[in-house]
């Protein structure tokens, strides 16, 4: 049966407005591991411009073997609850629903932070960012991390979220489940049903430590794109196990490696690469699941995102970086102001900073990041009108000649 929660997503007459959501990812906003002020303030920027659902946290942390190594958020403690049921009070009186991404980055983490523990993994496969030599699991290992999974899930139920989201693709369940990551001989390896075991038991025990009444979502990839990794053919069956499970409420479809710089320019595109490149993929395995399907992946204009629900290519659009240009693109839509929408371009700003150890900000939007100090929407002046030369067009002269433009 359907978590009520979610019945919304199988309605084929919802508008446009009700199918964009904002998908997790990292701005590098926590505060010693949690979801601080700034971080709260970032996606209630969202909630307020009309998002019917944000979620937050791209890859959060369930444990102290996979330490955060681009300023994710720690899930592994329950002194992140209170956070949390700031964070869901703050969204839900805007009617907006809000969920964290959990994971265990496996060998996509280093030795040399956090608690300095061995990097575990399926194999001793290294991965080429970040250069551990990870420990094969054995068995207590992966029990232990099951557990990680279960209390991460329950801490979010218990913080008043509507769901958690369980990335997959890149990380810890996905390594096992690609072949060129997961070189095992046992139970965990081998066949694709083998492969796949760790996922489901992992999502077998989430189910049942957060009970029928909370969403719990898979964000997986619908192919590596490499020679020896993951086919979409092993990658939709493996789905098509988890679909029959019954343990998940959604999905989450992804494209390609993210394993090198190169490979997340593919996964995340850039300026110059076609809008929505993946989505006709996504919509062929949508045809093939009886999950709804979430995909994100350079839908950054209305166009594309109208077109991908009305072609069937899915069911919830992820407009992700759209929203960190404007978090007020819904209520845009619905005003019939689509031609006011700051557009996302592609720049990359707000990843190249994270990689650089900085914090997403926009190119295109300087009170992203910055909502406490920095209105989004700028008021009319009623005071007296006065002439003003913006002398230059680079980004700061833009920024000035739009908030002048309300005066």
């Amino acid at each position: 049966m359907i978590d009520p929660l979610l019945q919304p997503l199988k309605i084929n007459h919802l508008t446009l407005k009700n199918r964009i959501v904002s998908t997790p990812h990292a701005p590098a906003y926590a505060e010693n591991g949690m979801p601080g002020e700034r971080y709260q303030r970032y996606h209630e920027e969202k909630a307020k411009g009309g998002l019917s659902m944000t979620m937050f946290g791209g890859s959060s942390c369930i444990g102290p073997d996979s330490p955060s190594v681009f300023g994710q958020l720690y899930v592994g403690e329950d002194r992140v609850i209170p956070y949390f049921q700031q964070f869901a009070e703050r969204i839900h009186r805007y009617d907006c629903r809000i969920m964290c991404q959990i994971s265990h980055l496996g060998r996509r983490t280093v030795w040399n932070n956090g608690d300095w523990l061995p990097v575990v993994a399926p194999s001793r496969v290294r991965e080429p960012a970040h250069r551990a030599f990870p420990k094969v699991m054995d068995q207590n290992d992966i029990n232990r991390v099951i557990g990680y999974y279960a209390e991460a899930a329950y801490r979010c139920k218990e913080g008043d979220l509507d769901g958690c989201d369980i990335l997959s693709h890149g990380h810890l369940p996905g390594q096992f489940l690609s072949p060129d990551t997961n070189h095992r001989s046992d139970k965990y390896g081998g066949s694709l049903k083998n492969r796949l075991r760790f996922t489901l038991e992992l999502l077998e025990a989430v189910r049942h430590r957060v009970g029928d009444n909370f969403l719990v979502g898979l964000r997986s990839e619908m192919t590596s794109g490499a020679p020896d990794g993951l086919t979409v053919e092993e990658s939709l069956e493996a789905l098509q196990i988890v679909d029959r499970s019954g343990f998940i409420d959604f999905v989450t479809l992804n494209f390609g490696q993210i394993d090198t710089d190169y490979h997340l320019s593919r996964h995340i595109p850039p300026m110059g690469s076609k809008l929505a490149p993946w989505a006709q993929l996504s919509g062929e395995f949508r045809s093939h699941l009886n999950l709804p399907v979430i995909h994100a992946c350079r839908i950054a204009d209305v166009s594309s995102a109208r077109h991908a629900i009305n072609a069937g290519m899915l069911d919830l659009v992820g407009m992700t970086r759209a929203h960190i240009a404007d978090p007020h693109l819904v209520n845009k839509i619905e005003r019939g102001e689509e031609d006011r929408i700051r557009p996302c371009v592609g720049a990359g700003y707000c990843l190249d900073r994270i990689y650089g150890e900085g914090e997403a900000l926009c190119i295109h939007n300087v009170a992203t990041g910055r909502e406490k100090h920095l209105p989004h929407v700028i008021a009319p002046n009623c005071a007296e009108v006065k002439k003003c030369v913006v002398v230059g067009g680079g980004p700061a002269g833009l920024e000035a000649a739009r908030v002048l433009g309300f005066a």
